[in-house]
């Protein structure tokens, strides 16, 4: 494989991880875009939604099922579609109501509190999830179900897998439907107004209480997309799955600029793209410190993030 074949594959191999990374960063940017909190939990709903995805997979096997009635869709991709439709939806669904639980009973009575207070019940939060999937799983990883059979192709001289494909494909529809959520709907323009003045748009008459659960809604169920396309392509999960990856996607929504929805995303992108050329050129074992060093000298030459603006605050 030649100079430029080894580039492509690693930009593919980077832009596959950066997706997730995107995905997850969207939950963290939205959030602080509304209550300008870090949701530190973040992380543990990316690894619940991976876990529900393979309980589903495992107790219900759709793809039996289907194929058990309909014998001539064994094998075909219609399958295996509905397949992650299904799984994806149900963790979604699950991540989405679970985030408004937390954000009720959590971070709502904290709300007119100090910054300090709701950050360290967000650390809480984590740590809580994580040891109840500890007492209620296990410590141990468990080997997660491939919603797609493994099949190569061969791009610009570099080989793309059909997950890759999936991981990229379903990272650019969940943007658009949340670019669309944002600027085409009625929660969309509530979340913006409440996101520029709360105060104001309670006055308006915009239900400050549900915009921001629509909220917490939404970017649990990108970061539940994520766990599953994570688990998914890697073939494991387990109780502390959301930790590095969730630090990451933080990492990536600073780095674009914490909260703006495009800079999550480009942020997501970097930061893969770092990571899969570090590890090409051998360095796997201080990719992680890579990407913190990333973050160093970009908040050094620009602090609001590389989409980020300065906004001057009157004392």
């Amino acid at each position: 494989m030649g100079v430029l074949e080894q580039v492509i594959q690693q930009l593919i191999n980077g832009i596959s991880l950066g997706s997730v990374y995107a995905l997850i960063a969207l939950g963290y940017t939205m959030v602080y875009g509304i209550i300008k909190l870090i949701n530190f939990a973040h992380g543990e709903i990316f690894m619940i939604g991976s876990f529900v995805g393979y309980f589903f997979n495992t107790s219900f096997d759709l793809s039996s099922k289907i194929t058990a009635r309909w014998p001539a869709m064994e094998g075909t991709f219609s399958v295996y579609f509905i397949d992650i439709i299904a799984t994806i939806g149900v963790a979604m669904i699950v991540c989405a109501t679970l985030g408004m639980v937390v954000e009720r009973l959590a971070y709502k009575p904290l709300r007119g509190a100090h910054r300090v207070a709701a950050l360290m019940t967000a650390v809480g939060v984590s740590l809580f999830f994580q040891n109840l999937a500890i007492y209620w799983i296990g410590a141990e990883p468990k080997g997660y179900p491939r919603l797609l059979p493994s099949q190569n192709y061969n791009f610009l001289g570099a080989t793309i897998s059909n997950r890759q494909i999936m991981i990229v494909g379903s990272t650019i529809l969940l943007m658009v439907l949340l670019q669309y959520i944002v600027h085409k709907t009625k929660m969309g323009k509530a979340m913006r107004a409440v996101s520029l003045d709360k105060d104001a748009a309670r006055l308006m008459g915009i239900n400050v209480d549900a915009t921001i659960s629509f909220t917490f809604a939404i970017g649990s169920a990108l970061a539940a997309a994520g766990g599953i396309l994570y688990s998914s392509t890697y073939g494991r999960v387990e109780p502390l799955l959301g930790l590095l990856p969730g630090l990451k996607a933080f990492v990536s929504a600073v780095l674009g600029g914490i909260g703006i929805i495009p800079g999550a995303a480009l942020g997501g992108l970097i930061l893969g793209i770092s990571e899969a050329g570090v590890s090409a050129l051998g360095y796997s074992t201080i990719r992680d410190a890579v990407a913190f060093a990333i973050l160093i000298v970009i908040l050094l030459i620009k602090p609001t993030g590389i989409l980020g603006k300065n906004v001057r605050e009157k004392v």
